[in-house]
């Protein structure tokens, strides 16, 4: 028989432009759900961790570099890069207002205080795609967790930013020698070559291993110039 612990609570549910957007609380956890969709929570972080460090040693060591990191979620990135003095300017651009609200005056709070509170950080609400195509700011890396992988996307509109167009855009946010840093769920072979399709070099995959099933992995791609 299942107990209160074994069912989530809804802390917060929101219509917004792209669907619905969930918090939940399971246990000790807090869960974001996107249109019915697990987009993560926070009993880990690991990955997201490795997403940020990777970008960063994959760079040429240029001193204070700047990052954009595409997907706020629970936080995990940004309270990572914000902890490192290494990194200079830190922008996320998060494109549901929920998600920003939750950190800023909600449950996850407690994990991105110091973060959102940082002189580096700058959050940026609006969408990944459009903010590529638009912006004049570029940056040395670009660390990109909005979807569960180019596979395996959470709104049918993102997979265009997997695509050699989309890729193109990316590139064209990043510095000479920027790095874009991508996780997934899952490897994906296919996207490798898109990469190198779109002009990226050194191109890798890195994995992270998961308690079950297949590991976690970082795509990595080095921008032209």
């Amino acid at each position: 028989m299942a107990t209160s612990y074994d069912i989530p609570e809804v802390l917060d549910r929101r219509e917004g432009p792209y669907g619905e957007v969930v918090l939940r609380r399971h246990g000790e956890l807090l869960q974001i759900i996107a249109n019915g969709c697990f987009l993560m929570d926070t009993s880990d972080g690991r990955s997201e961790r490795l997403l940020v460090d990777a970008a960063r040693d994959a760079l040429d060591g240029r001193p204070a570099p700047s990052v954009l990191i595409a997907g706020l979620g629970v936080g995990f990135s940004l309270a990572h890069a914000a902890a490192d003095p290494r990194w200079g300017r830190i922008s996320v651009v998060e494109r549901e207002r929920a998600i920003i609200d939750w950190h800023r005056t909600g449950p996850l709070s407690d994990l991105t205080e110091q973060a959102f509170s940082d002189p580096r950080t700058q959050i940026v609400e609006t969408d990944l795609i459009e903010y590529v195509n638009e912006t004049s700011a570029t940056f040395d890396a670009l660390c990109l967790d909005i979807d569960n992988g180019p596979d395996w996307t959470v709104t049918e509109g993102n997979d265009s930013l997997y695509s050699t167009a989309g890729l193109a855009s990316c590139a064209r946010v990043l510095s000479p020698g920027g790095v874009l840093a991508v996780w997934s769920a899952q490897p994906s072979p296919e996207f490798e070559e898109t990469l190198r399709n779109a002009g990226f070099n050194q191109v890798r995959t890195e994995e992270i291993p998961v308690a079950r099933g297949v590991p976690d992995v970082v795509h990595l791609a080095v921008g032209p110039g």
